[in-house]
């Protein structure tokens, strides 16, 4: 345990819609906090770049990627004892991404139900290590616009602004609907990760999410 009250082997995961910073946060966590980093793995993807150029191609191929991937990192860390920060929670995949493929038409109706299955079969057990509290960050569609700019990846640069225009608002819904773990939300605009002031804030509302969320399952342990 540590000044935050975060326990050592607590799982963060960090979530949010492209562009918001999930990375830089992550990384800023992690060292204050001496845990180890799950960053998404976006250089070596062979499907990502080939996906923003034909979504209904290869949307599919993609969501099975990220699947298979994210449910081999939650293992590692859980094999591991935990002390990680995570950018990017699994549930995002199913609840966004292959949601939204699907309902546009860019993900056929039968690799929608089959990546699905896999999804539910893999995550939605009692055996699937869950995080101690999900770190969501949010902020208004010209924040995320002007981060995705400045970040300068030619492929997310091209898109159309009415795909990000979608993508923040299935995210606003789905975050809404989230039970998955408990969850901090942080509004981009008022925190800056480069002040140390700040980023106490943030580990001491983490630790207060986590002690809150173990509170509550010790109780019902206990009344069982």
């Amino acid at each position: 345990m540590n000044e935050y009250n975060i326990p050592d082997n607590a799982l963060i995961t960090v979530a949010g819609t492209v562009g918001v910073g999930k990375s830089t946060l992550t990384s800023v966590l992690a060292e204050r906090l001496n845990f180890k980093t799950s960053l998404e793995k976006v250089d070596h993807n062979p499907y990502l770049e080939k996906f923003y150029h034909d979504f209904e191609r290869w949307s599919f191929h993609l969501q099975i990627y990220f699947l298979a991937e994210r449910f081999k990192e939650q293992k590692a860390i859980f094999e591991a004892g935990g002390g990680y920060v995570q950018d990017r929670s699994i549930y995002e995949d199913t609840g966004i991404f292959a949601k939204m493929h699907a309902d546009k038409g860019t993900m056929s109706v039968t690799d929608y139900e089959t990546y699905t299955s896999l999804f539910e079969a893999m995550v939605m057990t009692p055996y699937f290590p869950h995080p101690d509290v999900l770190v969501y960050l949010e902020g208004s569609l010209p924040s995320i616009l002007s981060r995705i700019e400045l970040r300068g990846r030619q492929m997310e640069i091209e898109t159309e602004r009415s795909y990000w225009e979608q993508m923040h608002g299935r995210y606003s819904t789905w975050i809404n609907e989230f039970t998955g773990c408990p969850v901090l939300r942080l509004n981009i605009d008022q925190y800056d990760v480069h002040d140390p002031a700040s980023v106490d804030f943030i580990l001491h509302e983490v630790g207060k999410a986590i002690q809150l969320s173990r509170s509550k399952n010790l109780s019902q342990v206990e009344q069982a």
